[in-house]
């Protein structure tokens, strides 16, 4: 694996015996279907494909099975997120971040450099980092991620195992109705909708449970404690919006709105915090305890 200079990894791929192409640009494009012939000649052409020497390829070089090469993505666009993620604890096992809105945990769609591992991977220079866990780019507060690659697998068992209890805090409307309920634990069963980014309740046996308490209120908004039993995706954000009280500024939760990926509104983030964090460390017995230091509102 090789790091530039901006602290982001390339990825490897590996050239087959059982494949003849008359050149190393042959093989990506009809590897990779989905990414444009005109993006793999400018991969080439800048300098972003290697053989395991380090040595930069040319697009017209022979195809060399049993082989394994790296390249790097490229954008040629990529948001800008002004705002900085702090460690808050690190040890030669693990690494807490406190992650602010916006920032996405690891690359995707347009999010390369701009993401917390490859920020932490520059600022710390341990390529070895791995998140144990992911939030929404829309929530701010707590990741984990593991350094020694040894026992990766043992932290990642925490959260497959459920031995991790995580606590949120988000900011929703005031709902005289149920406050009267609370604290409750709100059960439903979520599944995937005909839109991928969103979520939906259906019938059917249980698979999501929130326990939902009252922080304070600052009418007709509230500050609410969550505490989710299970781990499924976007529930606390479905859960409240079943609950009428959707979180201040969710552009998924009623109406989803698309994202303008290069004219973000930062003045209006998600108010969704993973504010703390609770587990046994598989390796070395402590309990350990995190708390974020940032704050809705």
């Amino acid at each position: 694996m090789r790091v530039n200079s901006e602290g982001v990894s390339s990825s490897k791929v590996y050239l087959p015996a059982g494949q003849e192409h008359a050149c190393l640009l042959d093989f990506f494009i009809a590897n990779f279907p989905h990414i444009d012939r005109s993006e793999w000649e400018a991969r080439f052409t800048d300098g972003l494909v290697f053989n395991q020497e380090g040595e930069a390829l040319a697009a017209g070089d022979a195809y060399l099975p049993n082989t394994h090469l790296m390249y790097f993505r490229r954008l040629a666009r990529e948001p800008e997120i002004p705002f900085e993620e702090s460690i808050l604890f690190q040890d030669e096992h693990i690494l807490v971040a406190d992650k602010p809105h916006f920032l996405p945990v690891t690359p995707s769609g347009l999010y390369l450099h701009q993401t917390l591992l490859n920020r932490l991977k520059k600022k710390t220079g341990i390529q070895e980092l791995s998140p144990m866990h992911r939030i929404d780019r829309d929530t701010a507060g707590l990741v984990l991620f593991s350094i020694n690659p040894n026992q990766r697998a043992q932290y990642q068992n925490l959260f497959r195992d459920r031995a991790v209890k995580k606590v949120y805090e988000a900011i929703a409307p005031y709902s005289e109705v149920l406050i009267q309920k609370l604290p409750m634990t709100y059960q439903s069963r979520l599944e995937e909708s005909e839109h991928f980014l969103q979520m939906q309740e259906v019938d059917g046996e249980v698979n999501a449970d929130t326990l939902i308490e009252l922080l304070e209120v600052n009418r007709p908004w509230a500050k609410y404690r969550l505490t989710p039993g299970s781990g499924k995706k976007h529930q606390l954000r479905c859960h409240l919006n079943s609950l009428g009280i959707p979180i201040q500024h969710d552009q998924i939760y009623p109406i989803l709105t698309p994202y303008q990926e290069y004219d973000l509104d930062f003045s209006k983030p998600l108010q969704l915090l993973a504010k703390e964090i609770y587990f046994k460390d598989p390796v070395t017995g402590q309990e350990r305890f995190f708390t974020s230091q940032r704050v809705l509102g």
